[in-house]
């Protein structure tokens, strides 16, 4: 009896060809104002949040000293949320989400917290560099995780357990490496307090996070994309009031004035890169709310993971940031961990379907 001779292998080409007509089938299933839109949110999260990363930097550079000022451009930019938001109520023909107490009080609650952890960020930009403050961020996808398994019941699995072990040893090596990373006139005690708020502001972001994903589930019950801007623009709002509070009480509001005069390049540079900061934090938080609600977290996750080396390459060359080698390392032991949460979030998003 002769043996069964085996399978042949599939080849690399067919898998190819596989995915080309898989990837086909999905675009035709979407129209065309879908996948355009998603291109623009896509660019959106790769470029503005980079620039706004890339602007807090040059606004401390160029002789900006105040981190509540800042953390109040972070969320100046509310009203281009409402400019997004008023349209989709005519074009879905659909009403304003009514607003009930709980839901008042959950947007009060996100709003401070915002506002502290832009606070975080502000601290952080100040004493680190763009590329170090950029990569230690990225812990937030840490906290995510475990804030949404805590509150949300969100599943873990071993991937992402694995990508929070990645991550975590990222920011491990990015510690050792203090003394080579460290600005002229930034002592060694202010960058491991800029090191510690970027870490806390990322422990508040997953927080945040969570949280968010919680009014979802008990309070709204539905994510539509109007919903989801409407959740965005009112926290946002609220941030904004906690933050204009913050920025007047401390005097640096006040103070605006002489520090424009002794900004490098004059007042007219100081206008610009205040407004600038605005624009492409909320464009950038814009675009990551079209992501998450038009394709995936999966997708977002990937995005994420991809502006993160962007991020450190535009610092290096825009601001002659440092790249050693623990901050390569760092950088790709980050990109791993992300890829290791991509592939555990895609298995979990497969498993519930």
């Amino acid at each position: 009896m002769e043996e069964a001779s085996p399978e042949p292998s599939v080849s690399f080409w067919s898998q190819i060809s596989t995915f080309k007509t898989r990837a086909w089938e999905a675009y035709k299933r979407k129209s065309t104002s879908h996948w355009v839109l998603l291109f623009l949110s896509s660019a959106a999260m790769l470029v503005a949040f980079p620039a706004s990363s890339i602007l807090s930097r040059l606004y401390y550079s160029n002789g900006g000293t105040s981190e509540w000022i800042v953390s109040w451009v972070a969320v100046a930019g509310w009203p281009l949320t409402a400019l997004m938001l008023f349209p989709t109520y005519f074009f879905s023909k659909t009403l304003p989400t009514p607003l009930n107490l709980k839901l008042i009080l959950s947007y009060i609650v996100l709003g401070f917290l915002s506002a502290a952890d832009n606070l975080m960020y502000a601290y952080a930009y100040a004493y680190l560099p763009a590329s170090t403050a950029a990569l230690l961020a990225s812990s937030s996808l840490v906290f995510s995780a475990l804030f949404g398994y805590l509150l949300v019941k969100n599943k873990l699995n071993a991937s992402i357990i694995n990508a929070i072990v990645f991550i975590t040893a990222a920011m491990t090596i990015i510690a050792l490496d203090s003394s080579s990373d460290t600005y002229g006139n930034i002592t060694t005690s202010q960058y491991i307090m800029g090191f510690i708020w970027d870490i806390l502001g990322s422990a508040l972001h997953g927080l945040i996070f969570a949280l968010s994903e919680l009014v979802f589930v008990k309070l709204l019950g539905r994510r539509s994309f109007h919903v989801v801007l409407e959740q965005q623009l009112m926290v946002s709002l609220f941030a904004f009031v906690f933050t204009t509070i913050g920025v007047i009480v401390s005097g640096d509001f006040q103070g605006m004035k002489s520090e424009a005069k002794n900004f490098k390049g004059g007042s007219t540079s100081y206008i610009l890169v205040l407004i600038w900061s605005a624009i492409t934090f909320q464009l950038g938080v814009l675009g990551a709310t079209a992501v998450l609600f038009l394709a995936s977290t999966v997708l977002a996750g990937v995005l994420n993971a991809i502006r993160v080396p962007l991020t450190s390459i535009a610092a290096v060359i825009l601001l002659h940031d440092s790249m050693s080698s623990f901050k390569i390392l760092s950088l790709v032991v980050t990109f791993w961990g992300f890829g290791s949460y991509i592939y555990g979030s895609s298995s979990l998003s497969k498993e519930s379907s």
